[in-house]
């Protein structure tokens, strides 16, 4: 009976291993889509600030 139990503790971890890891990286490409966001404000914002500032 003990082989059984853990073996399936085994397979319970590695499938929770699996959804926690695909957690992580949903919640890390949320972030990272979140940075490219801002990062492309930032870049439009000095873009237009160094047109505005040509046009003086």
């Amino acid at each position: 009976m003990g082989g059984s139990n853990s073996l399936i503790i085994t397979i319970l971890a590695i499938i929770g291993g699996i959804v926690v890891l695909g957690w992580v990286l949903k919640l890390a490409f949320h972030l990272i889509g979140i940075a490219v966001l801002i990062g492309l404000a930032v870049i439009f914002y000095l873009f237009v600030q160094k047109l505005v500032g040509k046009g003086r």
